[in-house]
């Protein structure tokens, strides 16, 4: 276990002039039968060295420690008072300056108000409530402010007061964190399972609202799968890949190709390099940097809805965010798990280039190291039991790109079915309906499971899907209320900028109430061939589902000024209009560095932009945006009739 925070060190408080730094905690404490117990716990307290002052009240059930946090932490206080035997702490209750008691303040957002009245009836709903010492709400304003005693009511409680009834809801909460509902003393506030980009997310949003954290990680190292065996390695391949590529292949007269020095294993240990300092950088780094989150590994299984145990120990938590990504998905082939294959957790790693790839599969995974190893030099065929390739495409997107794969010398193989593998010598042989294919090696890209198994989940009653994905609405809570989750083990969106935007969300909804929801209207999405595939919204069939009325525009490369200057015409533009409004619902991009477009497509679709807002924008000559504003003018004209930098 690394820990980089200890959960229980108290935050100073400056006394007197001429006296150390203080600290004070309020500890409600079970057991008690008298004074003299009081008494006894007192003495029992003062004997720890740096306590400064201790008073316990019996018919209060709570006691006031003074300390010095640099002598005696918080935890050995609340472990003398357990180790008594009689005597238990319930929780901490929050230290309050003024002497006036545990008041605290919250405001929140109040949507559905439409007068004043409104805002009268909201106060009414708190009266006669002890826990309730004022409250103040404002229609113009749209919010309400409520002291309250936290011993008699929760924060949860005041919003489930205003939401009940239905007219009125509170949106989120509103200034700073000092009031968040905190975990009893031996809890974490919130428990993290897994250690990838929702993961970190999650804990930076957490630790900017001062919560303890227990981070429980195991499988791939900090990071997951984007640093370690994903995003970071297999774009640096692929940009390796195509360096070498372009050398080989010039389309300029007057610049002719040549064959480049290339090293495999040193290329391969570049990445590892590149893995490891990301890594550092961006991960551990940054939550050495975070107070009070605690780094575990281990395997967590849940023994109820408040706990889990790692490696033998119990550990509980307030709130819980199920982060555990997902792993590659294995057919059951027979002789597969004897022929020793691939994933992408283990092929980036291999120094030694294989000579013949056989790629199982055909999703953006499958396609990106094909080209990549095949750029390398390695002889690679793909076989795929579906009709074609990134079958979540359109039939055009999909055909244009196998054509380039093949007229590169990748050996793209259909429709196939495989009975079995077996090893002849050191020879991997593959039997299928289109007959035997031979090969060094075999990766398995043949789409993801959630890694949810293991878990023990049915323990905290969280509710899966029929491929095992954790079920979540768009604030990302689950079906229990204290626990959420995010990124690949979800039915959301599995990509690591989702991930780590619903990481985000979850914490803000599990601590503050925030409201916050994840919106993928517009996605933009890469896949890292070449030419990319890229796209933001909708496609053809995904507005015909909808029931929105659309027409496409498409615009060959060979019509975009950049791509003709650059003797590079591959692929296409294609956008996808509502037909009734002109506004931008989608768009797709077959095209070198095509990944570039998707972002402007987003924005436009999130802006609700028309197709002749878009078509009467400006943008750069020369670029391969231009090529976008060429796909929306198509709508209406035919550009090949049009000259240069015509709108």
């Amino acid at each position: 276990m690394v820990k980089l925070r200890n959960i229980f060190g108290a935050k100073s408080t400056k006394t007197s002039e001429g006296q150390n730094d203080l600290s004070e905690v309020v500890l409600e404490i079970e057991g008690m039968t008298c004074d003299h117990c009081a008494t006894g716990i007192e003495k029992k307290v003062g004997q720890l060295a740096g306590t400064a002052s201790q008073k316990v009240n019996y018919p209060e059930e709570k006691g006031i420690f003074s300390y010095d946090p640099e002598k005696v932490s918080k935890k050995e206080i609340v472990d003398t008072i357990n180790g008594m035997g009689n005597y238990s702490v319930k929780k901490e209750v929050p230290v309050v300056s003024n002497g006036q008691g545990t008041e605290e303040e919250v405001t929140f957002s109040i949507s559905g108000m439409t007068c004043d009245h409104c805002a009268t009836s909201i106060e009414k709903r708190f009266e006669g409530n002890e826990g309730i010492v004022s409250k103040s709400v404002s229609y113009a304003e749209e919010k309400g402010t409520f002291t309250f005693n936290p011993d008699k009511i929760s924060r949860q409680e005041i919003i489930e007061t205003i939401n009940k009834g239905g007219n009125y809801k509170v949106q989120k909460e509103i200034g700073g964190n000092g009031n968040l509902e905190r975990a009893a003393p031996g809890q974490y506030d919130l428990i993290i399972i897994g250690g990838g980009s929702a993961a970190f997310s999650a804990s930076t949003t957490a630790a900017d609202l001062g919560l303890t954290v227990l981070m429980v990680n195991a499988g791939l190292d900090i990071g997951g799968t984007c640093v370690n065996v994903g995003c970071v390695p297999s774009k640096h391949l692929i940009r390796a890949a195509e360096q070498v590529h372009r050398a080989q292949h010039s389309p300029f007269n007057g610049v002719s190709g040549a064959n480049p020095t290339f090293d495999f294993k040193t290329t391969i240990q570049q990445k590892k390099e590149l893995v490891a300092a990301l890594q550092k950088k961006k991960y551990l780094d940054v939550v050495g940097d975070l107070e009070n989150i605690t780094i575990l590994e281990g395997w967590a299984k849940f023994v109820d809805a408040n706990t889990i145990e790692v490696d033998g120990k119990q550990y509980k938590g307030m709130k819980f965010l199920l982060a555990t990504g997902a792993t590659t998905k294995i057919p059951d082939i027979p002789g597969l798990e004897d022929i020793g294959y691939l994933t992408n957790e283990t092929l980036f790693d291999l120094e030694e280039q294989p000579k013949h790839l056989i790629v199982l599969g055909a999703g953006y995974i499958a396609l990106e190291i094909a080209q990549a190893y095949h750029r390398f030099g390695t002889k690679v065929t793909i076989l795929h039991r579906s009709e074609r390739l990134l079958r979540t495409q359109a039939a055009d997107i999909a055909d244009d790109l196998t054509a380039h794969f093949i007229e590169e010398g990748i050996d793209v193989h259909t429709n196939v079915s495989i009975q079995k593998f077996e090893m002849n010598g050191e020879v991997i042989v593959a039997h299928t309906n289109e007959g035997t294919f031979e090969a060094s090696h075999v990766l398995v890209a043949t789409g993801t499971r959630p890694n949810t198994n293991g878990l023990t989940i049915e323990n905290a009653g969280v509710e899966l899907n029929k491929t095992g994905h954790i079920l979540v609405n768009n604030k990302q809570e689950t079906n229990v209320g204290h626990i959420y989750a995010a990124g690949d083990c979800t039915d959301t969106p599995a990509f690591v900028y989702t991930a780590a935007k619903e990481g985000k969300v979850a914490v803000l909804n599990a601590f503050k109430t925030s409201g916050d929801t994840v919106d993928y209207t517009g996605l933009p999405w890469v896949v890292f061939t070449d030419p990319q595939i890229a796209g933001a919204g909708m496609d053809e069939k995904e507005a015909e589902e909808a029931g929105i009325p659309y027409e496409t525009s498409v615009m060959p490369l060979t019509e975009v000024p950049r791509a003709q200057a650059a003797l590079d015409t591959r692929g296409f533009i294609k956008l996808i209009r509502n037909s009734e409004t002109d506004k931008l619902i989608g768009g797709r991009i077959i095209a070198p560095e095509g990944g570039e477009l998707a972002m402007q497509i987003s924005l436009a679709i999130k802006a609700g932009m028309t197709v002749q807002e878009l078509a009467d924008a400006f943008h750069p000559y020369l670029t391969l945006s231009e090529g976008v504003k060429l796909a929306a003018i198509t709508f209406n004209k035919d550009v090949s009739e049009l000259s240069c930098c015509a709108s």
